[in-house]
């Protein structure tokens, strides 16, 4: 009862601002829930003039809320189908991830750019967008204005990528008979999920080759996803001895992404299940649990966002999106250019 009674205001503010925008994320996936529930939260918190009764639900929100959805995103992953389906792109996933991250730490050195803003950047751009933001912004204790500027960041090249890529593909030379070539690029080069399947979508809709193209994206997307583990892992690890070695008192156990080995673990039942013979399907309400958790989670972070701060910072961390969006594009073109399928 204490608990319903110190967060239902929050909760249900949250909520509020979710349900639309989940419909108008629906409406335009390119644009998507998650960044709508960030913008409204933002001009929503513009007209409260005292926070206190909201707080502590806003809070639960965009930190334990923010968590399940991550978890709940394991359920519908077959790690085996992953595996072997994604084993072609592995190459591809691990040079991008690693371009990313080393242009990110360049960049928030030689910028002086905020070290959560560069990590949550870095992972997002490399991994999977907004649910690589989501799972690493826990582990590094990053507040809610860096994750709203990461986020926002990551939506801009989503959009970007989404719109420009079919054409770029068509541009360069991609093999317009098959969608294997542009679906490993989509799958590698591209942020977040939804952008993924639009570009894909769309080079699919272009050259009539039925969901081809979209089919390869996803699985490349989902093997690529699967980097959330090692990386939250080993930030984990990074902080625990950075604030040891600065005498703070700090325990693996206070860091430690628990909620990751959740997720693996929805990922293992979901690749057991499926191995006797329950249908993928079965999972696709849960995976959309997941997905309107992270919109309601995205809201709480857009009210705890000061929108003047995130205008007056942005130009360094969208340089940042910049190089390693760039970066990506063209080592995914590389490497499969090396490994013959373009």
């Amino acid at each position: 009862m204490d608990f319903l009674k110190n967060n239902y205001k929050g909760l249900l503010l949250c909520l509020g601002i979710a349900i639309p925008s989940w419909i108008i994320g629906k409406m335009i996936p390119i644009i998507g829930g998650a960044v709508i529930a960030i913008l409204l939260g933002m001009i929503v918190t513009l007209f409260i003039k005292d926070k206190t009764a909201f707080a502590s639900g806003i809070k639960f929100t965009s930190k334990k809320i923010l968590q399940w959805a991550v978890i709940l995103l394991g359920f519908g992953m077959n790690l085996s189908v992953v595996a072997s389906t994604g084993l072609q792109s592995l190459p591809i996933i691990v040079c991008t991830i690693a371009t990313s991250l080393i242009i990110a730490f360049a960049l928030h050195k030689m910028l002086h750019i905020p070290g959560k803003i560069s990590t949550l950047i870095g992972v997002g751009s490399s991994i999977c967008g907004g649910s690589a933001i989501a799972a690493t912004a826990p582990v590094i204790d990053a507040d809610d204005e860096e994750v709203a500027q990461s986020i926002s960041v990551i939506f801009f090249f989503n959009v970007l990528a989404a719109l420009i890529f079919p054409y770029f593909g068509q541009l360069i030379g991609f093999d317009t008979l098959s969608g294997e070539s542009f679906g490993v690029f989509a799958g590698t080069a591209v942020n977040d999920t939804s952008s993924v399947t639009a570009a894909a979508s769309t080079w699919d809709a272009m050259w009539n080759l039925g969901s081809e193209t979209l089919d390869k994206a996803v699985t490349v997307k989902l093997t690529r996803t699967l980097a959330i583990i090692p990386i939250t892992l080993a930030l984990a690890f990074y902080r625990t001895k950075k604030e040891g070695s600065e005498g703070n008192k700090v325990s693996m156990k206070s860091v430690f992404p628990f909620f990751i080995l959740y997720f693996v673990g929805a990922s293992i039942i979901t690749t057991v299940l499926m191995a006797f013979g329950v249908p993928s399907s079965i999972f696709a309400p849960i995976k959309e649990l997941s997905k309107f958790f992270i919109v309601m989670a995205m809201s709480a972070i857009g009210l705890n966002t000061n929108i003047v701060s995130l205008i007056k910072n942005g130009g360094k961390p969208i340089i940042m999106g910049a190089c390693c969006w760039i970066g990506i594009t063209g080592v995914s073109l590389l490497m499969q250019h090396v490994m013959g399928l373009w």
